[in-house]
């Protein structure tokens, strides 16, 4: 475990925090006006391996080279040219900041945006160490600049095996209530597909397209077909031949060696992507931990009680879990995000799917 402290003072800024994989949804931008809650569970932090922030830069303006030495081989709206590593933490888990007024970003709504850089200073030597985002429509961050802070390790936890995480995980639902900002509890509130669920199959998306290798692709029936199946059978052609791709990981059998791709967790701890014992050439395709483990095992909605009915004068605090009204459409700027960042996006048929995104998010795939 670790904590961060100031690069210009050595104060504490931050909590005790382990370390755990950037979410797929950490930049995700969800409807409009919509409340979104905080990005991290409390008690850790997650590093952007690539810049993210101002100052950005146009695709226009970058060489394709400088792009592809960036580790991105197609079009992007843009790129930052802040330093890499920004640690990306809850806003609680804060100690010893205050907010700067007047960096509070010249394009907020409902809240902070962060757009012009760290709005947050240590409360001791007065240095800006993180950006606090909370606007509409975005994940609740706290993000520290890479070089106004400094990690010092605390302890070294060992991580849960697959076997303990499997005693102990949950499952992200697919569903997820969502409410309108600055509305009262209970009020201009319904249930969406869960943003995690589209950023994270978005993600997902980009790869068994580059597993493909354009032909056709099945996923196994149930929660997965919906969310997968449609948005496969229209990128790619119909017809065989026809490549298959099947859930693998901890808890399920051996994965059949006719299986072309496999859908297995990363490790919600150390970023692990889960692989069989047996030496397989089958494409992993990998998907967050919380969001395989309900394809896998899905849990029940229970609107009542098994058996009988509530006692007299005892409502309920929670929500039956209902479906949305729309069909699933994959993220499209997880989807944009990977698919640049994987070579094989330079083979025609899959540029093309790129730069042709809009179209497709207009037909609801996205």
């Amino acid at each position: 475990m670790f904590v961060f402290v100031c690069a210009g003072c050595g104060a504490r800024v931050t909590t005790l925090l382990s370390e755990v994989p950037l979410p797929a949804h950490a930049h995700q931008q969800f409807g409009n006006g919509l409340q979104l809650p905080v990005l991290m569970e409390p008690g850790t932090f997650a590093v952007d391996p690539e810049p993210w922030g101002p100052p950005w830069r146009t695709w226009e303006e970058i060489d394709p080279d400088e792009a592809a030495a960036r580790g991105i081989y197609a079009p992007v709206p843009v790129l930052s040219d802040a330093p890499p590593g920004a640690i990306v933490i809850a806003p609680g888990d804060t100690r010893g900041t205050v907010l700067a007024p007047e960096r509070r970003g010249g394009g907020y709504c409902c809240g902070l945006d962060g757009a012009d850089g760290p709005n947050m200073a240590c409360e001791v030597c007065g240095l800006l160490v993180a950006t606090r985002i909370d606007d509409c429509s975005l994940w609740q961050t706290v993000w520290l600049a890479p070089d106004a802070v400094r990690r010092l390790p605390v302890d070294d936890a060992t991580p849960l095996s697959w076997a303990e995480l499997m005693a102990e995980g949950e499952g992200t639902p697919p569903f997820a209530p969502i409410t309108t900002w600055g509305s009262r509890l209970g009020s201009n509130r319904w249930w969406s597909w869960n943003p995690q669920w589209e950023a994270a199959v978005g993600q997902a998306l980009a790869h068994l397209l580059v597993a493909s290798e354009g032909l056709r692709v099945t996923v196994p029936d149930g929660l997965t077909s919906e969310v997968l199946q449609r948005a496969l059978d229209t990128l790619l052609p119909a017809g065989p031949p026809v490549r298959r791709a099947d859930l693998a990981g901890p808890g399920l059998p051996t994965p059949d060696a006719g299986a072309d791709i496999l859908l297995v967790p990363v490790h919600p701890r150390t970023g692990e992507t889960w692989a069989p014992d047996r030496a397989t050439s089958a494409y992993p395709v990998p998907l967050p931990f919380g969001v395989w483990l309900w394809l896998v095992f899905p849990e029940p909605d229970l609107p009542v009680p098994a058996s009988g009915s509530l006692p007299y004068g005892v409502l309920r605090d929670d929500l039956p879990m209902q479906r949305p009204r729309h069909l699933f459409r994959a993220d499209p700027r997880a989807f944009q995000h990977t698919l640049a960042r994987l070579p094989a996006v330079r083979t025609p048929w899959l540029r093309e799917i790129l730069d042709n995104l809009t179209q497709h998010g207009r037909a609801g795939l996205f």
